[in-house]
């Protein structure tokens, strides 16, 4: 879309005086397109020159020079160990410019759509789950000072995340009084859930790792919006990619990369668990993780009006409920919540 002048003069001014740093090879700006931003409030624009295209994100402005936002942080430490992010070409913390390496436009969500078998499904998988396990494995002992490896996903994060999307997915999306018993009853299994998952072992996650942060750029597959990683349970971000609310996965293929994760990776970070034990985990693992989707959907709605996201909300919650059906330690909760969702 075509950016308003003040926009377009903005990012001209910032994108020259990358030039005059000498950070970039003399070019002409031959155009500037205002890119659809993502759930954040970030605003993204491209720049066509006369010999490649760059990003350029505008972010809040930073007063404080060491007041560094934690997606450049990020981006230096997981390039460094490895991972496949975008390239940073400069920024302006001042000024919240930060000029990016252009990923175009397929994201992994767009380029599976065009697959031809169940294995080339697989294989796009397969391969994204290599690509996660490289953050698994950034040895964080490393970055001890560094304020994502002193967050966390504990109880009070987890269960935050829960209380969110009772505020607005409950409350404000279904109009429901969220102070009966049985709102009561079904929040004080989600927190004994919490406290579970909180307990297990940490490594760093990616915290949002699904088919829309993942581009895909000369068949390589990129990491993006990383900004939010912190320490947790690596089944968060398993889940997050495996039970996507965006696509549905072949349930064969499903089964095969859970243990292929689990064979290949998860072995070496609790030895001492066994499929079974890790499959639980799994499974509250999800209903925490899309019930928190389903939250952060209806406040997309509710916050903007964007309806872009209300579409995915009755199948995220059917996931939700499939996955309590399965277990019947999650009975009462189950016909708590489906009752809740159906009444309306």
């Amino acid at each position: 879309m075509k950016p308003e002048q003040s926009e377009r003069i903005l990012v001209e001014e910032l994108f020259k005086k990358t030039i005059s740093k000498n950070l970039l090879s003399d070019d002409i700006i031959e155009n500037i397109e205002k890119l659809t931003g993502d759930a954040s409030t970030r605003k993204y624009y491209r720049i066509w020159t006369s010999s490649t295209s760059y990003v350029v994100c505008l972010d809040n402005p930073t007063i404080d020079p060491n007041d560094e936002p934690t997606f450049l942080k990020l981006q230096r430490v997981l390039h460094a160990e490895n991972v496949r992010v975008p390239l940073i070409f400069d920024k302006d913390l001042g000024t919240g410019y930060i000029l990016e390496e252009d990923l175009g436009d397929d994201t992994f969500l767009k380029d599976i759509a065009q697959i031809s078998t169940k294995d080339e499904e697989f294989d796009y998988y397969k391969r994204a789950i290599d690509l996660m396990a490289t953050i698994h494995n950034v040895d964080t002992a490393k970055y001890k000072d560094e304020s994502f490896t002193k967050l966390a996903f504990d109880t009070e994060k987890l269960f935050g995340e829960m209380e969110f999307s009772k505020k607005y997915f409950l409350k404000m999306y279904l109009g429901l009084d969220v102070t009966t018993s049985g709102v009561d009853a079904l929040y004080k299994r989600l927190y004994d859930m919490c406290y579970m998952l909180s307990n297990e072992p940490r490594v760093l996650v990616h915290r949002d790792y699904h088919s829309r942060n993942l581009m895909i750029i000369n068949g390589e597959q990129v990491v993006i919006d990383f900004q939010d990683a912190r320490m947790g349970t690596p089944l968060y971000d398993l889940v997050s990619l495996l039970e996507d609310c965006y696509y549905l996965l072949d349930n064969a293929n499903k089964d095969k990369l859970i243990k292929y994760y689990f064979n290949e990776y998860f072995k070496k970070i609790d030895p001492a668990k066994s499929f079974e034990q890790f499959m639980y985990i799994y499974d509250m693992m999800t209903i925490q993780r899309v019930f928190k989707a389903i939250g952060s959907f209806a406040y997309i709605y509710a916050d903007r009006k964007d309806l872009r996201y209300v579409k995915y909300i009755g199948y995220a919650f059917e996931k939700v409920r499939a996955v309590m059906l399965s277990h019947e330690d999650f009975s009462k909760e189950r016909k708590i919540l489906s009752s809740l969702y159906y009444a309306n």
